[in-house]
């Protein structure tokens, strides 16, 4: 038994959603989950649920904030069997015209952040999201006519960033989203050849002088239960 999630082998199914908050856990189980899911882990109240959807097994496991907390978590459901990881949140966004409950998907993950390239033992390593799974996203977000954007994203270690520049320099290199833990979760996918994909929702639109404008908590819940019924069809796909 893992020391932070304390299940057996079993306790989890193959494919595991992973929301950084444990009440967006607990929500995506109420949600979406069929009728007879069940707790599995709420070890440091870090919640994981195991059902089905639509009829087909998955788990909901929180991963905390930040690459050390889920670094962790991500290595400890590897260790239960996980196969696929989809990595379900928010983001802030950095294109131009992105708008307040997009969704984005992110082809890869730069670490702005050094727990991820102490655990690869490679600098300047970008992980990369499984690719039928990216395909998979884009062609259900089109077919729901969803606004989906596709590419890298910066997994920062900072949420307060004292830099006023930091978000102008990611998006100048083409980066569409910043967040805090999908760098962490695809190089421990890389390294244990597992699935993984990051999928989330833009809960604040940053400007070049490093302004932001805050999504609002009906604007923002919409967009999550969209973006998250669709990360439930594509981690049970």
């Amino acid at each position: 038994m893992p020391i932070h999630l304390r299940a057996e082998p079993g306790d989890y199914a193959e494919h595991v959603l992973c929301p950084g908050d444990p009440s967006r856990a607990t929500h995506i189980a109420e949600t979406f989950f069929d009728p007879g899911f069940r707790l599995v882990n709420s070890e440091r109240g870090m919640l994981g649920y195991t059902g089905t959807f639509e009829g087909r097994p998955i788990s909901v496991q929180t991963t905390g904030m930040g690459c050390p907390s889920a670094g962790i978590v991500f290595e400890e459901l590897a260790q239960l069997g996980a196969r696929r990881f989809v990595r379900v949140g928010t983001c802030g966004g950095l294109l131009d015209g992105m708008k307040m409950g997009d969704t984005v998907v992110a082809m890869s993950a730069t670490a702005d952040d050094t727990t991820p390239i102490r655990y690869s033992g490679v600098n300047g390593f970008s992980p990369t999201a499984t690719f039928a799974l990216v395909r998979a996203a884009v062609d259900l977000a089109s077919a729901e006519n969803s606004t989906v954007h596709v590419g890298p994203i910066v997994t920062s270690g900072l949420f307060y960033d004292p830099d006023p520049t930091a978000f102008s320099k990611w998006k100048s290199t083409g980066h569409v989203g910043v967040e805090m833990e999908a760098a962490m979760m695809y190089t421990i996918a890389a390294i244990h050849r597992i699935e993984a994909l990051a999928m989330m929702t833009v809960s604040d639109v940053l400007s070049d002088d490093g302004s932001t404008v805050r999504i609002s908590d009906e604007e923002l819940k919409h967009g999550v239960d969209t973006m998250m019924h669709l990360a439930c069809r594509i981690a049970v796909s």
